[in-house]
């Protein structure tokens, strides 16, 4: 049996353990109890704070992008270019592309030149090149969210002080745009340009919201939306959404807290194993060779992968908390 072989046939059973999982895994008992139980919490509670979080929830939730999960994007190359966008670096789908190209050619050769192995050097040399910059994206979005969380409920402080001063609207969001610093004054300074180029603000908001896909700026964007339409004291409801976010921001500080341990102990235990043989393969080639050429260690050794790639999403699973 060749190597291609073997992957194939390793490929052909990791996709059927996913879909025998999907099919019998079935919906999330203790997910649903605590749904049920948020329902009634929010159809009961007299708290005002309780109740402009469950209207919010529900508009963001009919207005969910559905489309590769980009609002706007119509194919995956056009998803791509929002989610490069979101890191805020000014990279482009070439250069992403090329980056992609280059990992996977480097990892070949050098792979092919320590191992000789041409079917493991091209297997790793394009899940390296699909994985790596997929993976530095997902860091530089997720760091500039966090960056844009930390900030907003300070710039809807803001927001709300302008208000309460007795400036209009589309003033308080230039106040924002030149006060804050970082992400938030970033995005704010284009909501701005685009209305004085004669867009509505809610088209700018939207146009913003969908950009970023933050739940928090969701909020915002619905809360100005329903004040416009229904009136009321604007700078009392977003003081009250200043409120929420920040008990929502503490709520996920808090579970990160209470999670640290069992995530780094998830680390540990999913990547001593592929450590340990690196380095033992790069000190001594000769010790761990039959792993690249022994048909019955090939399959012993992509089983193990196999398997310890199921505890890792196991483990992830576990430590994996919605809010």
């Amino acid at each position: 049996m060749s190597i291609l072989q073997l992957l194939l046939f390793a490929g052909g059973l990791l996709a059927v353990m996913a879909l025998g999982y999907s099919a019998l895994s079935g919906p999330s008992t203790v997910k649903e109890a605590n749904r049920r139980l948020q329902a009634v919490r929010y159809r009961h509670s007299e708290s005002t704070d309780t109740k402009v979080e469950s209207q919010l929830k529900k508009a963001i939730a009919a207005r969910k992008p559905k489309t590769f999960k980009v609002a706007g994007s119509g194919s995956r190359l056009n998803a791509l270019a929002g989610r490069l966008d979101r890191t805020g670096k000014g990279w482009t789908l070439s250069q992403y592309l090329y980056a992609s190209v280059g990992i996977a050619v480097f990892v070949m050769v050098l792979l092919f030149l320590r191992t000789g192995a041409p079917m493991l050097s091209l297997a790793v040399g394009l899940f390296a090149g699909a994985g790596i910059p997929h993976m530095v994206v997902n860091f530089f979005i997720k760091r500039r969210t966090n960056q844009f969380n930390a900030k907003f409920p300070d710039a809807i402080e803001l927001l709300v002080r302008g208000l309460r001063s007795g400036l209009p609207v589309t003033e308080t969001l230039s106040v924002v745009a030149t006060e804050v610093e970082g992400p938030v004054g970033i995005e704010f300074k284009a909501i701005v340009d685009r209305i004085r180029v004669g867009r509505t603000m809610e088209d700018s908001l939207q146009v913003t919201a969908d950009r970023l896909g933050i739940a928090e700026f969701s909020f915002f964007c619905i809360t100005l939306a329903i004040q416009r339409e229904t009136g009321g004291n604007l700078a009392e409801t977003l003081s009250n959404l200043a409120d929420v976010l920040r008990k929502r921001s503490q709520m996920k500080l808090k579970i990160k807290a209470m999670s640290s341990e069992s995530k780094a102990s998830a680390y540990i235990v999913g990547s001593l194993p592929f450590i340990v043989f690196f380095l033992i393969w790069w000190i001594n080639p000769d010790y761990l060779a039959g792993f690249f050429s022994d048909d019955r260690l090939i399959v012993a050794g992509l089983g193990g992968m196999v398997w310890m790639g199921i505890g890792v999403f196991i483990m992830a699973k576990m430590v994996s908390f919605e809010i």
